[in-house]
């Protein structure tokens, strides 16, 4: 009976031990979109090893449907400790509430400073002077375009203006009369570039803190009707439906030019094979003048902590770990996101590889697009569909600046009604 016991209580022991372990671990749950949820978890090997007193839960979420998981998981206040917002994303749920101000974190980070960041790329976290992000991985668009091609029109340097653009595109276009090839690619589907030139001229989009459209202001005008030019002067595909494929038709010289992200580095590397291999590169954008590259979008994606969690020292540990300029590059290896953190870009990795200074110019030239939830519905649904009734000839650029302005109205009604409550 007493060896039983004896026996009884060393098991006893042993339960309550593991009992108490397991009741130490934090369990930190980490949502993490597309590509990135399914390769974050061999990021954080070291992590898991240096800090045995956490668990990180990973949820892989498909881009598609992250905002609507999110927008539920918020709904049933079960959102997770820490999770990956695109930047544009990020006013949304600020507005909702959802995440946490970082200020404070900021403050007493060690690893964690300002500097450290490109300052437009920074500048997409800030939201009315408080810090709700930290930027992960990032992106904006620069000038792909086929050296062999802007050679034989007499370009030996892509172009660094906005007349620049204009000329090589005609002139491209001229050498190739008579055959159904263009010079550049813009497509009609895509609001990134419409609003991309408007940045080049100053143009604000929004007025009134950002509750009254502002597209038909002279300095959106300007942008708006020098893109027109490309496609009323058959420089540019007008439907996305010529170009079903938009490698092979680069491959093919369908169009020589085309602005796009980093993601496009390994899709054109597919294709530009052979002979082709070394008659393509990328260069910063052309701006107004020769001085400096035209300003480009803030892109990439943050990490963000829920308000609601009870475990927001860890998370931000979490984050800290992923910040640092070895783990970025560790990432960069695996999908190809470019670092967030300038020191990073010092790699030899990234300073050996041609396409790479483009990009890190223009990082210098990005911003932010305005900071509301709706401003996606703006641009996506309605921007887009005046510019293609314009190109097509259906309305003047006035009247659909106006139109464009008087839909911009109506969807921030709301807005409107928000602020003046809390006057």
């Amino acid at each position: 009976m007493n060896f039983f016991r004896y026996y009884l209580i060393i098991f006893l022991i042993v339960v309550y031990s593991c009992s108490k372990n397991e009741n130490d671990i934090t369990q930190l749950n980490f949502w993490a979109m597309g590509t990135e949820g399914e390769y974050v978890q061999k990021l954080i090997t070291d992590f898991d090893l240096a800090n045995r007193k956490i668990k990180v839960k990973i949820q892989k979420i498909p881009w598609s449907a992250a905002q609507e998981k999110l927008i539920t998981a918020y709904a049933s206040d079960n959102l997770p400790d820490i999770f990956q917002l695109g930047n544009t994303w990020i006013p949304q749920f600020k507005a909702l509430n959802a995440i946490e101000n970082l200020d404070n974190l900021l403050v007493q980070s060690r690893d964690i400073n300002k500097n450290n960041y490109f300052d437009g790329i920074w500048d997409t976290n800030i939201i009315e002077n408080s810090l709700y992000g930290i930027p992960w991985y990032i992106d904006t668009r620069i000038l792909y375009y086929r050296t062999d091609v802007l050679k034989k029109a007499g370009f030996n340097s892509p172009p660094k203006t906005w007349n620049e653009l204009y000329r090589v595109s005609k002139k491209i276009k001229s050498i190739n009369r008579g055959v159904e090839k263009y010079a550049i690619f813009l497509p009609t589907n895509d609001w990134a570039n419409f609003i991309i030139f408007g940045l080049h001229t100053g143009a604000t989009f929004l007025k009134d803190n950002n509750t009254i459209g502002n597209f038909s202001d002279a300095k959106y005008k300007k942008a708006f009707e020098y893109l027109l030019r490309f496609h009323k002067e058959n420089l540019s595909p007008l439907s996305i439906s010529q170009v079903p494929n938009v490698y092979q038709a680069f491959a093919q010289e369908y169009f020589s030019m085309y602005i796009s992200g980093p993601w496009n580095i390994n899709e054109f590397k597919k294709w530009m094979t052979g002979d082709l291999a070394d008659k393509w590169m990328t260069a910063p954008l052309p701006g107004l003048t020769d001085s400096i590259p035209g300003y480009s979008l803030a892109g990439g994606s943050s990490l963000v902590i829920s308000r609601n969690s009870n475990r927001k020292k860890e998370a931000w540990q979490l984050i800290e770990y992923l910040s640092d300029p070895e783990i970025q590059i560790d990432f960069y290896k695996l999908i190809y996101n470019l670092p967030a953190i300038k020191e990073a870009w010092q790699d030899p990795l990234m300073l050996n590889n041609p396409y790479m200074p483009a990009f890190y110019k223009q990082f210098q030239y990005v911003k932010a697009t305005p900071k509301i939830p709706e401003w996606e519905q703006i641009a996506f649904s309605k921007l887009l569909q005046y510019f293609e009734l314009t190109a097509r000839g259906v309305m003047s650029s006035d009247d659909a600046l106006q139109k464009l302005d008087g839909d911009v109205y109506k969807i921030l009604e709301k807005r409107r009604w928000l602020l003046s409550r809390n006057k």
